[in-house]
């Protein structure tokens, strides 16, 4: 069972969904047009072994929309202006793909911030590197639908090896993803240079490859492990980019036993 908050940070109005657990806080910023409620399922399991909060990413879910900044420097100070005003001490931040991005750009902005870092599949796409595989049209496409009012059954084109619960959720919340927003960070993605942020990072580490998509490949996890030699590297094997929607067994066994340092005696 989750319970609902909404703080005032970094200017604006920000939801997260609250999965309480006896471990160490974790926020988990999620992807580009994955509202907070959408990982629930994989939430609950994480408060098995974490405090768990979930945030609505700006121009998605119940966080405020509208005309805002929708760069990942502004997503990254959302997550560290958020921090001090939920209350959240020093939380491990855990990051998918666009949240992933967020959240290494955050740890470079402010370090004493968070206690560790979970980066899950982050698209590597950036100036003069390979554009993001996936199309834009994908997403367009299937957020105009969703405004529209659409079915778990008509998601199914979009997301052919999600379940029936999966689909229905998506196509329930993906309306709440403003376009312009998901423009934006899309467009980011090949703009932004998120491998700079990585040489600066000092905090305990994680990357969890989708051993089974094409975001992130052999070069890319030797390339991250030279900007960032201490980082701990996790294949999902087979699991696609949405990691714990292919495997959430293997999602959870990536990423449970994480803990800083500190917390690992």
């Amino acid at each position: 069972m989750s319970t609902g908050y909404n703080v005032h940070a970094n200017g604006i109005r920000q939801h997260l969904l609250h999965f309480a657990g006896n471990g160490p806080t974790l926020l988990l910023i999620p992807g580009i047009t994955s509202p907070a409620l959408t990982w629930g399922f994989v939430a609950e399991r994480l408060a098995e072994k974490f405090d768990v909060h979930v945030l609505d990413v700006r121009g998605r879910g119940l966080s405020e929309a509208g005309p805002l900044d929708y760069s990942l420097d502004a997503m990254a100070k959302d997550a560290v202006a958020l921090v001090k005003a939920a209350g959240l001490g020093k939380p491990i931040v855990l990051g998918h793909s666009m949240g992933a991005r967020t959240a290494i750009r955050a740890a470079h902005m402010s370090p004493e911030s968070f206690a560790g870092l979970v980066m899950v599949d982050p698209p590597v796409s950036g100036p003069g590197r390979r554009a993001y595989p996936s199309a834009w049209n994908w997403y367009e496409d299937s957020i105009l639908m969703a405004q529209k009012g659409c079915s778990g059954e008509d998601m199914k084109r979009f997301c052919p090896t999600w379940t029936d619960e999966q689909t229905a959720l998506r196509a329930e919340w993906l309306h709440t993803c403003q376009l312009d927003a998901v423009r934006i960070a899309y467009d980011g993605f090949h703009t932004d240079d998120i491998h700079a942020d990585l040489p600066h990072l000092a905090l305990p580490m994680r990357l969890v490859v989708a051993g089974g998509a094409a975001v992130i490949g052999a070069d890319d996890i030797t390339e991250i492990q030279t900007l960032a030699p201490s980082i701990d590297v996790r294949i999902v094997e087979k699991a696609g980019h949405m990691i714990p929607w292919d495997d959430l067994e293997g999602f959870l066994a990536a990423v449970m036993d994480f803990r800083p340092v500190a917390d690992q005696h």
